[in-house]
């Protein structure tokens, strides 16, 4: 039974358009969203490594926000009369994600196919790609249009 999925997003442009399914999604009988957003831990401590003294003060702003952008999202879910519960984490993407996945017993997952940076996907991989090689619940990839 489909009740609460996972949205992993990345604020995209294409993660936006992924709002677009869950209207479906609900009236499938889908009810609660959790809407997760990880900040790579790998950046920060590049910027502890760069940032000079200054590295508490940029993460806070990344994680703040984070959280500004993912309130914003959760009022799109609300209005669809979803219940929200957003989440910032530091870590690994799909580790986070399959954590989140175990952790919260989501019925589904739902992302985007491509997240922000088509460059980043060409050296790193794709973080959609991984999740849907590892992941263990049902899981829906929304192609870029």
């Amino acid at each position: 039974m489909l009740k609460t999925i996972l949205f992993p997003t990345d604020f995209s442009e294409q993660s936006y358009k992924v709002l677009e399914v869950f209207e479906d999604l609900r009236a499938r009988g889908a009810d609660k969203v959790i809407l997760l957003h990880v900040v790579d831990e790998r950046s920060f401590q590049a910027m502890e490594h760069y940032a000079y003294g200054r590295a508490e003060e940029v993460e806070k702003h990344i994680l703040d926000s984070a959280g500004t952008e993912l309130e914003n999202m959760a009022q799109k879910l609300h209005k669809q009369g979803f219940t929200v519960i957003p989440k910032v984490v530091v870590g690994v993407p799909v580790r986070e994600i399959l954590r989140t996945e175990k952790e919260d017993n989501v019925s589904m997952i739902v992302l985007g196919s491509h997240g922000g940076s088509n460059l980043q996907e060409i050296f790193l991989g794709s973080v959609a790609e991984k999740v849907v090689r590892k992941c263990t619940r049902s899981i829906l990839v929304v192609k870029r249009s």
